[in-house]
């Protein structure tokens, strides 16, 4: 079984997919740390973000399995993976290795900006986690600090709607839902109410 999970920054949707594939015994996916992998190590290496060719063969040594959330977390990893997201042939090798991650038994969940639409789009599920712009602010901000990391709540704003509108307008799999998805709108809900829902649309489709 493959449940895919979109939506913006700070929606929800990774800590949704964690909960949801420890529920059903499933692998995840963050998609999103793949592209912030390959861009961490272009960084490090001092490689321009924008050739593509070198981005390619970057992502071709990645180890989808053991992509460490913590080192990829930064802000200066977090825009470069937003800006070389946007190569066309890096997105292409991205998805192909995402989907044979997906496609080993016995399923997996991924999370991400086109998992419905473009990687897995015959997932047996699929949500998109969304929230209010604000609400989704204020949960990045709360995450920042409780690392011991500076963030206030305008700057944090003012980067999420700069990455919405650079996700949503991109010509290559723009982020959106796919027509089969169920909507989850998590603004007014805590962890476990969402993951509460999520686990009532999953079960509802499986019965189907």
């Amino acid at each position: 079984m493959i449940i895919a999970i979109d939506g913006p920054a700070a929606s929800g949707k990774g800590t949704l997919a964690r909960r949801i594939a420890a529920h059903y015994g499933l692998r995840h996916l963050d998609t999103g740390l793949t592209y912030r992998a390959v861009a961490a190590a272009l960084l490090a290496r001092g490689m321009p973000l924008g050739d593509e060719a070198v981005a390619i063969a970057t992502a071709r040594n990645l180890d989808l399995g053991h992509l460490d959330r913590e080192l990829l977390s930064s802000h200066e990893i977090g825009e470069a993976a937003s800006r070389i997201a946007v190569l066309p042939g890096l997105r292409e090798e991205l998805v192909r290795l995402q989907r044979a991650f997906a496609s080993e038994p016995p399923g997996a969940v991924l999370d991400g900006r086109d998992i419905g639409t473009v990687v897995c789009p015959d997932a047996a599920v699929k949500l998109y986690a969304t929230a209010s712009p604000t609400e989704r602010a204020k949960r990045r901000t709360a995450e920042l600090l409780s690392k011991g990391k500076e963030a206030d709540l305008e700057t944090v704003l003012a980067d999420l709607q700069r990455r919405d509108a650079r996700d949503s307008s991109r010509s290559v799999a723009p982020l959106k839902p796919a027509e089969d998805a169920h909507l989850l709108d998590t603004s007014e809900m805590d962890i476990e109410t969402a993951f509460k829902a999520a686990v009532d649309i999953v079960d509802s489709v499986r019965a189907a």
